[in-house]
């Protein structure tokens, strides 16, 4: 989470600096409508750098994965921005707007202007008179916009539907380029702050060019093919194995895949629940009816059915140098831990950690308790079930306390986002390190 505050920060200091750098004017400047001229620049600057960002994100490009902490974090951050630009369009929509209400009403007297000189420049020239268009098309885009981020915000909305619309976002931020190349001061693209505004948008109009296209994550897609299926009732949890094929390169412990069994739907991402043998080339998803979509599939989905996966991401792979660790799965988070165990208890050699697993749960189906149990003892790690309704819920104090050795230990959490936040304020009330050592999976795309 620090790399993202980092990153969203920093990129709004960036643009800030090079904006000041660019326009020198800003601090001479007098006068409302002076003072909304440099307004309505500035908001429409960084309302596109975040929208550029997001768009490039939503490629799921490789290279900032490992320093962001993984794509789940990368999509926290997609998310950042998207709510980012949404919330800069509007106030870059009001700057625009409002005063001309205001002169309307008889609030504000709209300065006399000096005649127009025909720019010398050609390239100038021609923005000059694509300006009136720029100005209508980049208002309808902006609502456009804003209607569809609103969609992607609000989660009661199906995901079947926010799958088909929210591409679209793409279509509206390829207008908005046209917009920005247009009626940004045409002094400011002889400066650095014209060479990054230049880079971002020509770089976010490719991956809006691939996401209309829906070729994102194209090259790291692999056909699948379903070997067996097993439905827990009691957790309503569904177990997937799948034979894939020589171009799945392989997974760490922990990591997830998108999966795509109905191409309407659009793929879905699912941490998988098995160690990676290069002999058997299988993979096992276990998913629980959370959704319109999961609590369809026991009945959608058939053994020798072709699904398509893509992948791997994450960087959730207990990868630390402590002696001890802890883990917390909470509901279907039991996923990536599962993963690790079958890892350990197929590489039995070496040193590894001391590990207490504690998984909690509302629902009861004892088949799968009954392998997590298994599971458990195979790889040595001590496992502690916690049932809601006979045990109560789990805190801090009650992990401190079943742990007496936690300030050695590194923390890995899987669950609902409130429940590990809660823990992570927890934590960090009893002054442990909580950048370094704990480390928490936020699950959620939208």
């Amino acid at each position: 989470m620090r790399n993202l505050n980092r990153a969203f920060w920093g990129l709004m200091a960036l643009v800030t600096l090079l904006w000041l750098f660019a326009d020198l004017s800003v601090f001479q400047s007098s006068g409302f409508f002076a003072i909304r001229s440099l307004a309505v620049q500035y908001s429409g600057l960084l309302a596109m750098a975040c929208m550029s960002v997001a768009m490039i994100l939503a490629t799921r490009p490789r290279w900032p994965e490992r320093w962001l902490g993984g794509l789940d974090k990368m999509y926290r951050f997609h998310k950042w921005l998207g709510i980012s630009a949404l919330v800069l369009a509007i106030v870059h929509w009001l700057w625009t707007q409002a005063p001309k209400w205001a002169v309307g009403w008889g609030w504000l007297e709209r300065p006399a202007r000096a005649p127009r000189v025909p720019p010398e420049n050609p390239v100038e020239a021609l923005f000059a008179g694509l300006r009136h268009t720029a100005e209508g098309w980049g208002e309808w885009a902006f609502y456009a916009a804003a209607g569809l981020i609103v969609v992607a915000l609000l989660e009661r909305i199906p995901y079947r539907f926010f799958y088909r619309t929210h591409r679209f976002l793409a279509a509206a931020y390829l207008v908005l380029v046209f917009h920005a190349v247009v009626l940004t001061q045409f002094s400011y693209w002889a400066s650095p702050l014209g060479i990054m505004l230049a880079i971002l948008l020509a770089y976010g109009t490719w991956a809006a060019i691939v996401v209309l296209s829906r070729r994102v994550g194209r090259t790291r897609q692999v056909p699948g093919r379903i070997a067996a299926l097993q439905y827990y009732p009691g957790v309503q949890a569904l177990e997937t194995t799948l034979d894939v094929g020589e171009g799945w390169p392989g997974h760490r412990p922990g990591q997830f895949a998108f999966a795509m069994s109905d191409p309407a739907e659009g793929a879905h991402p699912y941490t998988i629940a098995s160690a990676w043998n290069e002999d058997e080339r299988q993979i096992t998803f276990i998913t629980r009816a959370l959704g319109d979509h999961t609590r369809r599939l026991p009945e959608k989905l058939h053994a020798g059915q072709v699904v398509k996966i893509e992948g791997p991401y994450g960087c959730f792979t207990f990868d630390d140098d402590r002696a001890r660790q802890i883990w917390i799965g909470g509901g279907i988070g039991i996923t990536p831990f599962i993963a690790r165990m079958k890892y350990l208890a197929r590489h039995a050699s070496g040193q590894r950690p001391q590990i207490d697993l504690f998984h909690c749960t509302a629902d009861v189906d004892d088949e799968a308790l009954n392998k997590l149990q298994a599971d458990a003892e195979a790889a040595g790690v001590r496992l502690h079930i916690l049932i809601d309704s006979r045990d109560g819920r789990l805190d801090g104090a009650r992990i401190r306390a079943m742990v007496p050795d936690w300030k050695e230990a590194s923390l890995w959490f899987c669950g609902p986002v409130s429940f590990g936040d809660a823990l992570r304020r927890d934590f960090a009330a009893q002054d442990f390190p909580i950048v370094e050592r704990f480390h928490q999976e936020l699950f959620a795309m939208r």
